[in-house]
């Protein structure tokens, strides 16, 4: 699959990674949803409240990723939360995910990024080996935390 382009998506590109970004959800056991998908995503893009760099080969999508921009206190500089990761299972291990990452870790450079952020389900295993081989460390300073909100 040599013939993967990686590039920023623009409000056209919306069904196309909708698509995508349902099956992401649904690999994390969410119920389909097309319509709130795009409408999400159409949000994020329009209020430039992310990045989604979208992965195609041979004119077809087949992955993308979202990063979401943030800031590190400590550090005093721009970080990013690399959200979302998704290759179609066709497209798998073929180099798209090493790709979208690269393309992800390209991105936050050229905008004066500190450092990239990911979690990941701690079963998704071939995800982990992807970003440890491609230099990324398993925290060992900080645990995560979450606090449930309910609307």
């Amino acid at each position: 699959m040599n013939s993967i382009t990686i590039r920023q998506t623009v409000l056209a590109d919306l069904d196309v990674v909708a698509g995508l970004f349902d099956g992401y959800r649904q690999f994390y056991d969410q119920v389909s949803d097309l319509v709130g998908a795009r409408n999400f995503l159409r949000a994020r893009v329009e209020h430039g409240q992310s990045v989604i760099l979208l992965a195609e080969s041979r004119g077809q999508a087949v992955g993308f990723t979202q990063l979401y921009p943030s800031f590190s206190s400590v550090s005093m500089a721009r970080v990013y939360v690399l959200n979302d990761l998704y290759v179609a299972p066709s497209a798998r291990r073929m180099g798209v995910g090493e790709r979208l990452l690269k393309a992800a870790s390209d991105h936050a450079v050229q905008m004066g990024a500190v450092r990239l952020s990911l979690n990941t389900d701690v079963k998704n295993v071939p995800a982990q080996a992807l970003y440890e081989s491609m230099g990324w460390a398993r925290d060992q300073k900080f645990y995560t935390y979450h606090l449930t909100l309910k609307p």
